[in-house]
């Protein structure tokens, strides 16, 4: 039973810090294994956010938002952090407030810079013309 609670509590600490990492400048292909040999699956944009699972030398194990789990070379991948919009479109506000005035809109799919995630539910975000506002949590992935 200690056994048991052990892991239960090392996997809720895993889950809660999730490793995620943007693409890096130029695209990058998502294969099924880890080798340039392997099947290619997708290919991602600059700036995509996906989350690493496991890291190999030279390559790196990630989900993307749909839960598609392939791999990418590691050196493509970057520190920076991005979300991506999940909803059709999210409005980012100049405050963290429901009420707040509207920044910009962001159209689904669209990757946004990652300022600061607050414990209210609220994304700091930037877009890439450079406008910034708060985003609710639950309309972007990557957080």
């Amino acid at each position: 039973m200690r056994r048991l609670a052990l892991a239960a509590s090392l996997f809720a600490c895993g889950a809660a810090a999730a490793d995620f990492r943007a693409v890096g400048e130029q695209a990058a292909v998502l294969y099924d294994a880890p080798s340039r040999e392997a099947t290619p699956l997708y290919i991602v944009s600059r700036d995509y956010p996906l989350e690493v699972v496991v890291e190999l030398d030279a390559w790196a194990k990630v989900r993307d938002h749909t839960g598609a789990v392939s791999w990418v070379e590691k050196g493509l991948l970057r520190e920076r952090r991005t979300v991506l919009v999940t909803a059709t479109a999210a409005e980012a506000h100049l405050r963290p407030e429901e009420g707040a005035p509207v920044a910009f809109v962001a159209a689904e799919n669209v990757a946004l810079e990652l300022l600061e995630a607050t414990p209210a539910g609220w994304l700091h975000v930037r877009h890439a013309d450079g406008a910034d506002g708060y985003l609710r949590a639950s309309a972007a992935w990557g957080d």
